[in-house]
């Protein structure tokens, strides 16, 4: 049925773009670099660059966070069959004249606030430790959301991928990654992209 999907998808709208997307600090730019080493072309401006939270790299677009304002979006067919990191809040804004296959990186909700929290220490702004649970909330709202609005658009396709597991053990993720993708990536390339060193912010 995916293969039957997949055809449909490319017949109708062409070479899907291939979005990399989650939550801030959810693991997009670990995927971003996997799928680069797996022999993808990605799509970055490299404005903004590697520093102590990201030191492989963050691999964005500054172009892709205008998608919530109005205007031309018709540039996004240039980068078909490439990979473009988009983040959830996001998603919805990607216009239907394009397919998309999503790769969504889950990771531990706790964790997610907590590389945040550290995130915003280091770049000298403050952090509420009693808005955590706030937030968490929060997002778990906005990812029911985003996956009622994406699950209802036929040029959508979409696969989880654990931050957690991947960084337990990658190879299992980067071959869902690669059948999902086309099974024409190099799955022994993408594992050896991960670091499991950066796994600095583990749930307790």
């Amino acid at each position: 049925m995916s293969l039957v999907r997949d055809l449909w998808l490319r017949a109708r709208w062409g070479n899907p773009i291939v979005v990399v997307s989650g939550l801030p600090r959810s693991g997009t730019s670990m995927m971003m670099k996997m799928l680069l080493a797996a022999g993808l072309e990605i799509v970055t401006d490299e404005i903004r660059a590697a520093d102590e939270d990201n030191p492989k790299g963050y691999f964005e677009l500054e172009r892709v966070k205008d998608l919530d304002k109005s205007g031309d979006k018709t540039w996004l067919k240039a980068h078909r069959g490439k990979v473009v990191k988009v983040i959830s809040f996001l998603l919805k804004d990607l216009p239907d004249d394009n397919a998309y296959k999503v790769v969504f990186m889950r990771r531990s909700l706790d964790e997610v606030v907590a590389s945040q929290n550290k995130m915003l220490v280091r770049r000298g702004e403050p952090t509420d430790p009693a808005s955590d649970a706030e937030m968490i909330e929060r997002y778990r709202t906005h990812l029911r959301r985003t996956e009622a609005l994406i699950g209802g658009r036929k040029n959508f396709r979409w696969l989880d991928v654990s931050y957690n597991e991947i960084l337990g053990d990658p190879r299992g993720p980067a071959e869902r990654v690669a059948r999902f993708l086309g099974g024409r990536l190099s799955v022994d390339r993408m594992v050896e992209a991960v670091d499991a060193s950066l796994y600095r912010n583990r749930a307790r």
